[in-house]
């Protein structure tokens, strides 16, 4: 049952991009549609899950005053290992994400978890908590990379919903991405409260 509570936690009481306004830069970067915003989602998510629970294992064993470069090498360690597959399993994922996957190592999301809970909690605690945040993180950019490309070209996860000459092109530009999150973020808010 506690499993449950910490991985809902992140999910919805936490999720990072709509509640906690983390990790815009891939938020706000990536999201151009949907494909795009889940698999940066999913790679953040790896590396967070990991992560958590490779930092609850040496926790104990590392010296307070180097425990952030250390978390820092762990995570960054799994950020060259996660690139590498993507390049050589998924190239076209590599092709459009380019630069934000090295940019998973100083994601505030993951050293933040790092931080306030793995470093204080058992390992299986930390991966749910790493899975929680991860798929509320995940969940949150295919959201926003859908409705911008929705709004954008008329298509989501590369299917036509409607024609693309009725599409608005500032969604799938820079500015769209802050437009659509921030109306996210203002209907996220409207449901909690309700």
């Amino acid at each position: 049952m506690k499993a449950l509570r910490i991985f809902l936690n992140g999910v919805v009481k936490e999720n990072p991009t709509f509640v906690l306004l983390l990790g815009m830069c891939p938020t706000l970067g990536t999201t151009s549609s949907a494909i795009n915003g889940m698999s940066m989602g999913l790679a953040t998510m790896v590396v967070l899950v990991f992560s958590n629970f490779i930092i609850s294992l040496i926790k104990d064993i590392v010296p307070n005053m180097v425990r952030i470069p250390a978390f820092v090498v762990v995570i960054a360690s799994l950020v060259t290992i996660l690139q590498m597959l993507i390049k050589a399993y998924a190239p076209e994922v590599d092709k459009s994400l380019g630069l934000f996957i090295p940019l998973i190592v100083v994601n505030c999301i993951i050293l933040g978890r790092a931080e306030a809970f793995a470093a204080k909690n058992n390992p299986l605690d930390s991966i749910f908590d790493g899975l929680g945040i991860g798929i509320g993180f995940t969940l949150a950019l295919t959201l926003l990379g859908a409705v911008r490309e929705l709004l954008g070209t008329g298509r989501v996860f590369d299917v036509a919903l409607f024609p693309e000459t009725y599409g608005a092109l500032l969604f799938v530009l820079a500015p769209g991405a802050f437009i659509a999150l921030g109306y996210l973020i203002a209907i996220v808010n409207k449901l909690k409260k309700n």
